[in-house]
């Protein structure tokens, strides 16, 4: 049977074949291949009998199927279904991500127009069919994570194949030598398979820009004659078992834009060569065993992005102080030998520079307070290494800080949760959190050893301040006590208080009418002078306690340490909150029922939020499930009701400037409440304010 009708016409004495035309018997088997296949849903197939204009195909003039672009997610279909023979014309077919299943049948050969095959992204297994190398006219073949199994088959007759991509599947063998014989191959990507042998060399690749053979079992040393794929953008190889040192033909590729060769076996120095890669963006080495030290004229590598050397051998000092790298996000030096101290840096060289790993090396000295300086750095990895000093206050701006396991000294410095330094002898803390948390020394304690080594005089009058400083702050109370007692009964006699004074032991949510010294009493009585058994958390500064009073009523009790209240800072946060508190009355706000402002000590007293912060909600597996969609909504919108009073309803407006998930406490009802208005302010409508970055970090605007 004759499918094609082929026309020609004489111009000139010259004879021109015009396009085969199929025949109706042609247009009949491509149409029952599609209808019978079982791919396409049969109500489409009734709606209309032209194939042509169902989704995803395409047809010539002649109505014959050019294309083939299944678009649909159809588990269980199979390419067996589809009479692939009865395709004469079809130049395009793509079944990518479509549940395909089963093995790629061997009529796949009988496709001689065929320019695009995509088969990525299903469950095809078996082998390739050697049927493939029919298509001589194919251009991209794409047959990514499958469970294709065996070995590549030469593909020797694909001249004009641009794009080889089988990565993602449990290939097996070797690269076939005869790959180099595709001249036109633009990429090359056969990751993640069971490739062995070593790398051949892929002489005649001259256009290829994209090589990938990482995630394999290749051994063996990198070909020098890689050099002469002077085309190439990107070479990857890591994950393999690749020996030997590093070329230095390989400065040749003046296009590469991504070096990876990590987690190899590789040895050797970096070659200085590669310096000479002045495109390059991303270079990785790591997990390697490359030794010596990191090349002076690193400098010339203006566009990196990416310096990962991690996990090598690589001594001396780190010259980042005399580099400039304006286009550098992520530095990895981390598990190497590096010693010598870190040099200041110039931000402006370095403005990009989001996250620095330098752990697990020998690096001393202290620590350049430029680093926190870099606007968008957010991790800095410093720990086990033998860092000295205190640590800078610049510090506080990195979000991600990790110090741990230096020799390191002096306070911990606000806004630490104390886990970045853990493992730092000289580090010190007066609050006992810190102390019971990671077993910290006091900074008191320290200071007290400081003034015994001192002479018999400064330790007489050190026993003269112990006597007489109990003493004098116990007659400061007792003076202001009697001054208080005297101040309850003139207010009451003026009739001040619309309630009666409460006896001891009385209900402290009516504090305001409440006799100072007895709410002091039950506080101290009921947290057993503020033993750390009933701290139930931490905030930007001072701890939070849990007190169940006498009449068996539940408060939160915020004190302010002793060390903090010396900090103006601290201070004038606190203080702030009891202005703002004291004025707010809103459901969503949390109330405060009383504080105490003193020298010697300073809490606030507020309502018991029974499942703390939503930020510790949001972080415990089996509460966060329980936090259904239902209650987040409602957490939000209670929240947005408690701004909106603040901004709107409350004269004179407050800016609360610190909402994050971490002062959002919830009850028991998951009913949300805004809490810490230290850095709150009210505003004036007729006045202007200078901007002051305030708030936690990770909540605060990006741009500051």
């Amino acid at each position: 049977m004759k499918f094609f009708v082929i026309c020609s016409v004489v111009i000139m004495g010259i004879t021109l074949e015009l396009e085969a035309v199929p025949t109706p018997s042609q247009l009949q088997l491509e149409e029952n291949a599609i209808i019978n296949s079982g791919w396409w849903n049969r109500s489409e197939s009734v709606a209309s009998r032209n194939i042509c204009s169902w989704y995803g195909m395409s047809c010539n003039v002649a109505g014959s199927v050019t294309r083939i672009n299944y678009g649909f997610y159809t588990p269980g279909i199979r390419l067996a279904t589809l009479n692939l023979s009865a395709f004469k014309n079809l130049e395009w077919l793509e079944v990518s991500n479509c549940g395909l299943q089963g093995t790629i049948p061997s009529d796949i050969g009988n496709l001689p127009k065929l320019t695009h095959l995509d088969l990525s992204h299903n469950s095809l297994y078996g082998e390739i069919p050697p049927s493939l190398a029919n298509l001589t006219q194919l251009e991209f073949l794409i047959i990514s994570h499958n469970n294709i199994q065996g070995s590549i088959p030469e593909l020797l007759f694909l001249k004009n194949l641009t794009i080889l991509d089988l990565s993602d599947n449990s290939l097996d063998g070797e690269i076939p030598p005869a790959l180099a014989n595709l001249t036109q191959l633009e990429s090359l990507i056969i990751s993640d398979n069971n490739i062995q042998g070593s790398i051949p060399e892929l002489l005649f690749l001259k256009n290829l820009t994209v090589l990938d053979l990482s995630y394999n079992s290749l051994d063996g040393e990198i070909p020098p004659a890689l050099a002469n794929l002077t085309q190439l953008q990107r070479l990857i190889i890591s994950y393999n078992n690749i020996q030997g040192p590093i070329p230095g033909e390989l400065w040749f590729l003046k296009n590469l834009t991504v070096l990876d060769l990590s987690y190899n076996s590789l040895d050797g120095e970096i070659p200085p060569a590669l310096t000479n890669l002045t495109q390059l963006e991303n270079l990785i080495i790591s997990h390697n065993n490359i030794q010596g030290s990191i090349p002076q004229n690193l400098v010339f590598l203006k566009s990196l992005t990416l310096l990962d050397l991690s996990a090598n051998k690589i001594s001396g000092t780190l010259p980042l102080s005399q580099t400039n790298f304006p286009r550098l996000i992520f530095l990895d030096i981390s598990d190497n030998l590096l010693s010598g101290s870190l040099k200041p840096l110039s931000v402006g060289n370095h403005a990009q520079l989001t996250s620095i790993y330098l752990r697990n090396n020998s690096i001393s000295g202290k620590i350049p307070p430029e680093l926190g300086y870099l606007p968008f750095l957010t991790t800095l990895d410093l720990s086990y290494n033998n860092l000295t000093g205190t640590v800078p206050l610049s510090m506080q701006n990195v979000f991600n800080l990790r110090l741990s396991f230096n020799n390191l000294k002096g306070p911990i410095p606000y806004g630490f949760s104390g886990s970045e330094l853990i493992g730092n002898k000289g580090v010190c803390s007066d609050d006992f959190y810190y102390i019971a948390t990671h077993q910290f020394k006091r900074c008191s304690a320290q200071d007290n050893l400081v003034v015994m080594a001192g002479s018999n005089k400064v330790r007489h009058k050190h026993n003269q301040l112990v006597i007489v400083l109990p003493i004098l702050i116990f007659l400061i109370m007792l003076f202001l006590l009697f001054v208080c007692l005297r101040h309850n009964r003139i207010a009451t006699k003026n009739k001040h208080a619309n309630t009666t004074a409460a006896t001891k032991n009385g209900d402290l949510f009516c504090i305001w009418n409440y006799d100072g010294s007895i709410a002091y009493e039950d506080i101290i009585t009921a947290t057993e002078d503020f033993d750390m058994r009933y701290c139930i958390g931490t905030g930007a500064y001072g701890s939070v306690y849990r007190a169940q009073l006498p009449s068996g009523k539940i408060v939160a009790v915020k004190k302010l340490h002793g060390f903090e209240a010396e900090v103006a800072a601290f201070d004038e946060s606190f203080r702030n909150e009891v202005k703002v508190l004291s004025e707010i009355k809103h459901r969503h706000v949390v109330k405060l029922h009383g504080f105490c402002l003193h020298r010697r000590i300073m809490f606030l007293i507020y309502e018991y939020m029974e499942r703390g912060s939503l930020f510790s909600v949001l972080f415990d597996d089996v509460e966060a499930m329980e936090l259904d969609w239902k209650k987040r909504v409602s957490i939000v919108k209670g929240t947005a009701h408690a701004l909106s009073y603040l901004h709107h309803d409350f004269t004179p407006p407050i800016v609360h400037r610190d909402i994050s998930a971490s002062n959002v406490l919830l009850n028991s009802d998951w009913e949300p409440s805004v809490s810490d208005f230290g850095t709150a302010r009210f505003l004036s409508i007729d006045s202007s304010y200078r901007t002051i970055v305030a708030g936690t970090i990770g909540y605060i605007a990006p741009v500051l």
